[in-house]
């Protein structure tokens, strides 16, 4: 008799795309790999023995078909010269972008001995040998437009109606880092090679057809010729953009709760490629409770065709998700039928938190409010924050700034009260000026000076 299929052997054939007994299950478990140990991210981003140990216990707890190694989009722009600032329950977050000041593109391109490459490529190398028989793994590799974005900042939006050339010649320059990079990764062992570029979300098709559409399709070209699977990971609302993304030819695209689903599924359909996602991070995973996670997976699998499909977490799990609470995302996968009817006659309870809003009509000073998943852990969400603090510099006290976090309940009742929809999202006195599109700088001033009296 035959010999039973592997985890691995499931997400092979799924991306391949070929029809499939059950739906793949990907947990994206970053630093949350390491909360499962009792480790921080500095304990598993600078260590290869505890980042090995946390991925095992994240192969024994939460049984994944594929899994990545490391999900960490700074690895490159470190070695480039970006100063990075740590945190205890996050991946570090850029704080200096050495091509800010001077349009001078680089040249150096990252070896495998380079800055933190040596524990990740270590690690890939254990894990191969650990569970590479049974388990998918991911290489995750920053995509071109988010590390240019690292290495100049948000100017580079700005840069690209006033010198497009410039942005071309920084985009083909980090494109042949994330071809370097994904070699490096493929030679470790990784089945897959995921290009996570969370900004794609916040350009317009046109953009990206100007700018992206080549070089995506040579790295997506390049992995498939290496031999390994290819991923576009993109984060926020992309949906104006799957179109496009399909059309670079990955085998799969990831998206995140910003993204319909049913209606993106039906764009990688029509081009064979594979979805992946995705469940939401925070109001389900995070801040949610077991029935929660049961409910999103199976009304997720009744919603849409199971071929070319994935069932993942809509990005980097936070650090602190119950664990129960992916075991129960698990269980939903693996046995939706039963699932189906713990949870059929289970409606999620609503947030209640009393929350009063500010008297948007009568400030004395115009109040710019940004809401993000998190500016720590999100790229999109960091330079969104960003381009609003520019703002508060240019202006100072003529302007109010505040913050806020999905990751915090009272910043989800906010979001509800307000009727926000989509995340990133900048409001000034309560209107709605920017969703998921990282503003110019002189728009945004311009924008927010016709609120001051």
């Amino acid at each position: 008799m035959g010999q039973k299929s592997s985890g691995k052997d499931l997400l092979f054939s799924t991306l391949r795309h070929e029809q499939t007994d059950r739906v793949a299950w990907v947990p994206f478990a970053g630093v949350h790999a390491g909360s499962l140990k009792g480790y921080n991210a500095r304990d598993i981003l600078l260590n290869k023995e505890k980042l090995v140990e946390s991925l095992l216990e994240v192969k024994k707890v939460y049984d994944p078909d594929g899994m990545p190694v490391l999900f960490d989009l700074q690895v490159e722009a470190e070695i480039l010269g970006c100063s990075l600032l740590w945190a205890d329950e996050a991946p570090p977050s850029v704080s200096s972008h050495p091509v800010a000041d001077k349009k001078e593109v680089p040249t150096t391109i990252p070896q495998p001995g380079d800055g933190r490459l040596p524990i990740i490529i270590d690690a890939m190398h254990a894990m191969k040998a650990e569970i590479g028989d049974s388990t998918a793994l991911y290489g995750l590799v920053t995509g071109p437009f988010t590390l240019a974005s690292h290495l100049r900042g948000t100017d580079i939006f700005l840069d690209s109606v006033d010198d497009p050339d410039f942005v071309k010649e920084l985009v083909e320059y980090t494109k042949q880092i994330a071809i370097a990079i994904s070699q490096y990764y493929i030679d470790a062992g990784m089945d897959v090679i995921a290009i996570v570029d969370p900004l794609i979300s916040q350009i317009s098709p046109r953009m990206f057809t100007k700018f992206f559409a080549g070089p995506f399709s040579e790295i997506f070209e390049f992995v498939k010729r290496a031999g390994a699977f290819s991923a576009f990971f993109v984060c926020g609302d992309a949906t104006k953009n799957i179109r496009v993304m399909c059309e670079t030819n990955p085998d799969c695209i990831a998206v995140d709760e910003n993204i319909n689903m049913v209606a993106a599924k039906t764009i990688t359909d029509e081009f064979n490629i594979t979805l992946g996602g995705n469940i939401p991070l925070t109001t389900c995973m995070l801040l949610g409770n077991q029935q929660d996670n049961m409910k999103y997976v199976v009304d997720l699998l009744d919603a849409v065709d199971h071929h070319n499909l994935i069932i993942s977490p809509g990005c980097d799990m936070p650090y602190a998700i119950p664990i129960e609470n992916t075991i129960a995302a698990v269980q939903a996968v693996r046995e939706p039928d039963n699932t189906r009817k713990i949870v059929e006659n289970y409606t999620k309870a609503e947030i209640d938190i009393p929350i009063t809003l500010p008297d948007y009509n009568n400030l004395s000073k115009p109040l710019v409010e940004v809401f993000t998943l998190d500016p720590d852990t999100c790229a999109a969400c960091t330079y969104m924050w960003r381009a609003a603090q520019k703002i508060k510099e240019i202006l100072g006290d003529k302007i109010d700034l505040s913050l806020y976090r999905i990751t915090e309940i009272e910043s989800i009742a906010r979001v509800k009260k307000m009727g926000i929809e989509k995340i990133p999202a900048i409001y000034v006195n309560g209107e709605l000026k920017y969703s998921s599109i990282i503003p110019g700088q002189s728009e945004f001033l311009a924008e927010v000076e016709k609120y001051i009296r």
